[in-house]
This record gives C-alpha cells, structure tokens and sequence, in this order.
C-alpha cells in the first residue's frame, strides 16, 4: 500500500497564520515532483505548535489540492490517546487516506500501553494507520514486538515509519511482520540502506525541495537498481545530512525561502537558523544546483 517517496511537508507561515498559498504550491510542486504521498502535519509540518483548527485545516488543504493525484497521509499522533483518536477521525472525515500515528511522547507508556494506544485509535477509525516510532523524539520506542502485534491484532495497522536510525532494526521488523507490512525509512540519509533491508521507501523532509530526485532514489531501489540509487544517494548525501543541522523543520523551511517558495518562520520554541548554519546549509544548496 506505502512505497516509494511520502514528503513530510512543512507548514509555511507568514506573519503567524498557516500561509494556504505558499502550502498549495508545495503541494503542488510535489505531484509534479512524482512522490507518491504527501504527510501533512507530522513533525517536519511542525504539528506540536498548531492549534486543532490549523491542525485540520492543513490536512483539509492537502486533501483538496492533492485531488486524489497522490496519497495524503495525515499526522495524527498524540500523546493522548483520546486526542489521536479525535485527530484520526476527523483525518478520516476530511479524506486522508491515512493516518500517520507518532508513539506518545513524555508520558513513556510500557509496551502493553502503546499496544493499547494504537488498538483504541484502529477501533476508532478505519482509515489505514502508518506507526511512527522515533525514540530520538518521543523518549520511546515502539518495540519490535509490539509492531507485529499489532499487525497481527489490528487489520488496518499496516505500515511504520521506522526513524530510530538502526538498520538492523529494520531487519528485526521485516522478519517479524506480514510481508504485506510496509515499512518506510524515517530518515533521508538511512533511505537506501533501510532499502536494502527491506523498508519500501521513505517519509521524507529532503524531498520537500529535490522531490523528483528522492523518488528516483526510492524508485531504482524499488527496481533493484542499486547503482542509480547509490548515484542518487551519493549526491545528495550531504544535503540529507545538512538539512538537519539544526531541529528539523528550520533549515528546510530555510532553504525553501531562500528559493523565494515561503518565508522562513517557524513557531516558538523553534527559532531562525544561526549564521554559521546558515553559511553551511548555502553552501550545500550551492553545491547541488539548489540555488
């Protein structure tokens, strides 16, 4: 059901408000880019700092100017249960056709308490359910037994973004889940590794400005083609790397304004990139034809 390029859209802002114009041409750019998916409101659409009628409204926007031409997968998460229940059927309401599910953070849940998490969101809803396990963000990890319980439990969880930044995790997921089990790279520098293991594409930020060129990538690795998909990865490596020089999504959002697509605001705690970051992050864009 999930492969290939998901772009994990930022949220544009002018002037404090959700800038719909700036987003509409994002989206825009990336059906043209040939992903397969678009995810509105995830980490990278800066989800912690929307209010629930942003929240909404950004997944409503994807849906409308997406117009079924590719799949919009709806961050959903919370770290209460109830909320990402209210978040996934409203997603359901509004014509996502999936639901992006982040483990809970700061209240870090047993196993048994992120199985039940996710069977109370699956009952609640019918819309596919992609599990989201970043330890890195969340203080947790969704185990890998856990996944295929839930696998086997609840019918509609049928993929994971897996961005704990362990390929062997991948290994782990891919022998312990049903093969129809989708799993999809949560980090654009682990893309064709995660592959090679199994995983059938990508969430990613990289593709918010190279969205033809990460879909190439997943592509080829799709196809077995690992040399295109090692040139692809090769030549980007560095702007994989250098788009997270500070917290994800400022140097992305940076490097669209420089591109004259969005200004470069982000909500509080987040803030402007410092200028070394700046000069850094220039100079990768420079060097791949970016700007």
């Amino acid at each position: 059901m999930f492969q290939g390029t998901y772009t994990a859209l930022v949220t544009p802002f002018r002037d404090g408000k959700v800038d719909e114009p700036a987003f509409a041409a994002l989206v825009e750019a990336q059906v043209a880019g040939g992903v397969a998916g678009i995810v509105p409101v995830g980490t990278t659409g800066e989800s912690p700092t929307l209010d629930h009628d942003e929240h909404l409204r950004v997944i409503e926007l994807a849906v409308q100017v997406a117009k079924g031409r590719v799949q919009v997968i709806a961050g959903t998460g919370s770290n209460a249960t109830s909320e990402a229940v209210e978040y996934t059927s409203a997603a359901e309401r509004l014509g996502a056709d999936a639901a992006l599910i982040v483990a809970p953070y700061y209240n870090k849940p047993t196993q048994e308490g992120l199985f039940r998490h996710y069977r109370a969101i699956a009952e609640a809803s019918r819309l596919p359910i992609m599990l989201y396990s970043i330890p890195g963000r969340c203080g947790i990890e969704i185990a890998v037994e856990t996944v295929a319980r839930l696998a086997s439990a609840c019918p509609t969880v049928v993929a994971i973004k897996e961005a704990g930044g362990k390929v062997e995790r991948v290994t782990a997921l891919r022998q312990a889940v049903p093969e129809a089990f989708d799993i999809l790279s949560g980090d654009d520098g682990l893309t064709l590794s995660f592959m090679k293991e199994g995983a059938r594409g990508v969430v990613s930020v990289a593709s918010n400005i190279i969205p033809h060129e990460v879909s190439q990538l997943t592509t080829a690795g799709l196809a077995g083609n690992w040399k295109e998909a090692e040139s692809v990865h090769q030549r980007y490596a560095e702007l994989f790397t250098n788009l997270f020089i500070e917290s994800n999504p400022t140097p992305i959002k940076q490097a669209l304004a420089w591109q004259g697509r969005m200004t470069p605001e982000v909500r509080l705690p987040l803030c402007e990139m410092m200028p070394a970051s700046q000069d850094k992050l220039r100079a990768t864009l420079k060097t791949v034809g970016l700007l």
